[in-house]
């Protein structure tokens, strides 16, 4: 099993198991071995998959502005769970190729492995969400046939990232490229560099 059917399967399992209840207070029940990749990979598309509904709630246009400030910090802790997730897997990466010898003409990659498999937990969610809409009975044909055309792209897109990532991975491992880490620096995090936050001090 390449890596990338790894991740895919862990990622249907992680939106899986979240819609058994399909609610955002539902409480990760995570598998997997704490400190293994596979444990960190299905945390990170759990977050994903509560991120999306919470993106959805805050849509509603009757949504109380109380309820939707709150589910808006609520979203900004996501995503920097999500950030440091995607970090954490790259930490991984990083100690998985430690030993390798870089080729002289090695080339740099314009993203990091893990934010490639970020974007390969989206993808997952997205196919998942959009099969639903290929199988309401409560919409028109027009409206299904729209979907599964949509959801015949995504899976193509899936294919074709899983495979890139791949092929970056064995670069990676053969030396043929090489891989940079850039941690994390939102601003509007930080007291100390955000002037709201700072200058209210």
């Amino acid at each position: 099993m390449s890596f990338t059917e790894q991740c895919n399967e862990i990622f249907n399992k992680a939106i899986s198991d979240y819609h058994v209840k399909d609610n955002v207070e539902t409480p990760i029940n995570n598998p997997y071995e704490r400190n293994s990749i596979e444990n960190r990979l299905y945390l990170k598309c759990w977050i994903d998959t509560v991120q999306w509904h919470f993106e959805d709630i805050i849509r509603d246009p009757h949504i109380d502005p109380i309820e939707a400030l709150q589910l808006k910090r609520r979203i900004d802790r996501s995503n920097q769970d999500r950030t440091d997730l995607v970090e954490q897997i790259d930490s991984f990466f990083r100690q998985k190729y430690c030993d390798v010898v870089i080729q002289p003409d090695a080339r740099l990659n314009t993203e990091s492995p893990a934010w490639a498999i970020d974007r390969l937990s989206i993808l997952a969610l997205k196919i998942y969400h959009m099969k639903e809409q290929t199988l309401r009975t409560d919409a028109p044909e027009e409206h299904r046939d729209r979907c599964q055309q949509k959801l015949n792209i995504l899976l193509e897109q899936q294919r074709d990232l899983s495979t890139a990532i791949d092929q970056l991975l064995e670069d990676i491992a053969e030396g043929r490229k090489f891989m940079k880490v850039y941690r994390q620096m939102k601003m509007y995090n930080d007291p100390s560099t955000n002037p709201i936050l700072y200058k209210k001090n």
